[in-house]
């Protein structure tokens, strides 16, 4: 019997162990952290042997198989025991992969992958497709491989899902666009955190996809130095393709197999053209899986968007509140000030990633009033915007951030929420902090 060992008892974890223990494995799980109480009773139910706080080594080091959660770093003290004995340690979806026959579509990139990834989910699920939504997102896809009988699945991919693939490969993947995030693991070595990306590729053969942002420098630059056999599907706001998808006359064009599809831009529910982007992703998605386009068209105009990204919460005496807390970095922060028509109160700050903010100097010039800083350390923000906005203030709750904004703003103005850096100085998680910027609003 084969021994896999699982460190991390979150969601990816406990549904890796579940379809482990379906599939005649010898399973335990470790987590260094304390293990939720509803998971804990998961295992406990399923017969599977777990420990917290702690990493036996004399129970980890004898496996055949280790899958490691997203959130673990490779440099941890345990990754790294387990590599030199050579043990492989994979991802989940490396680990659920084999034992479906599902195809799968894979959505990457440092920002819209959620939005990408839920729109093209709603574009198959609306089209009567038998399809799962899982990876980042959602149910474990391990579980769901173990419980569930799906024709596809729409996967969101973290950077770090990727480092743990060796033979996974989706029939269609997506890139969105690549900027610099979360370097402090990749040695901030931007080459190497683009070359993990570009991993959702590397196993694809000439009967795959990728489609991706002809735009974006990173992707572009990585095309031409490196090869995939994957059939290559571009989309761009500004050039035109004969196979791909691209923006002519405020209407979207996706050219794909001799199939054209088109739509009025201004009938497409979600707005801004980072989210131009994201549908012309998800478009090339339905058209590859034959889609009827009566249905592609319907479903591009109903679709709501996800909740924490450029999320309307209310209007209050002709103030409009906007939800961004899903930008933890600076490109997504870009495409959210990008999308404002109207002077603009930004409430940004939390934990920096290394951010660079130079980029955000020409629309902060143009669009922006007024600077909250919400975090703990916002001496970067300060140095950076200082001497570009005659209005900066420093707060520590988020009821403050927003009371502070409702004095700052005239009749016709915004305020939003787009922190450019992660939560975790004040906030469980991104979700915590749009949540309460939500709760605090609809206190006014």
């Amino acid at each position: 019997m084969q021994r896999l060992v699982i460190l991390g008892g979150g969601e990816s974890g406990v549904g890796t162990a579940i379809l482990g223990k379906k599939k005649g494995y010898d399973v335990f799980v470790s987590d260094l952290g304390v293990i939720k109480d509803n998971y804990k009773e998961v295992l406990k139910i399923n017969g599977i042997a777990w420990e917290d706080e702690t990493h036996s080594e004399n129970l980890i080091l004898n496996a055949d198989v280790v899958m490691k959660s997203p959130g673990i770093p490779d440099k941890s003290p345990i990754v790294k025991k387990l590599v030199e004995k050579g043990i492989p340690v994979i991802s989940e979806i490396e680990f659920a992969a084999p034992f479906t026959k599902a195809i799968t579509i894979g959505i990457t990139g440092s920002n819209g992958k959620t939005t990408t990834t839920m729109l093209t989910y709603h574009l198959l699920k609306s089209a009567g497709l038998n399809v799962g939504l899982g990876g980042n997102i959602g149910k474990s896809f391990a579980w769901q491989v173990a419980n569930e009988n799906y024709d596809c699945y729409v996967l969101e991919l973290s950077s770090f899902q990727l480092d743990g693939i060796i033979n996974y490969k989706p029939h269609i993947a997506i890139i969105t666009n690549i900027s610099p995030d979360h370097l402090e693991r990749y040695d901030y070595k931007y080459e190497n955190y683009i070359n993990s990306k570009f991993r959702i590729t590397m196993n694809q053969t000439n009967e795959d996809f990728l489609i991706y942002d002809d735009a974006d420098e990173a992707i572009s630059n990585w095309l031409q130095n490196n090869k995939t056999n994957a059939q290559l599907i571009p989309f761009s706001l500004t050039k035109s393709f004969e196979k791909g998808a691209f923006i002519k006359n405020n209407t979207m064009e996706v050219n794909i197999n001799q199939e054209e599809f088109e739509m009025k831009t201004s009938d497409i529910s979600l707005e801004g053209k980072h989210n131009m982007k994201n549908a012309m992703a998800a478009t090339s998605v339905a058209q590859l899986m034959k889609i009827r386009k009566e249905t592609i068209r319907e479903s591009l105009s109903n679709f709501q968007g996800v909740e924490h990204r450029l999320e309307k919460v209310l209007k209050i005496q002709h103030v409009q509140y906007i939800n961004d807390s899903k930008a933890t970095n600076v490109n997504a922060t870009f495409f959210a000030l990008d999308s404002m028509t109207v002077p603009t109160v930004w409430i940004v700050g939390g934990v920096d990633k290394g951010n660079d903010y130079s980029e955000l100097m020409s629309l902060v010039r143009e669009k922006v009033k007024a600077i909250i800083c919400l975090g703990v350390d916002n001496k970067k923000i300060i140095d950076a915007f200082g001497n570009v906005v005659d209005i900066m203030v420093e707060v520590e709750s988020m009821s403050d951030a927003v009371k502070t904004a409702q004095h700052l703003v005239e009749k016709g103005d915004a305020v939003l929420l787009s922190p450019a850096c992660a939560s975790f100085d004040l906030f469980q998680n991104y979700e915590d902090r749009g949540n309460q910027f939500k709760s605090a609003v609809r206190n006014l």
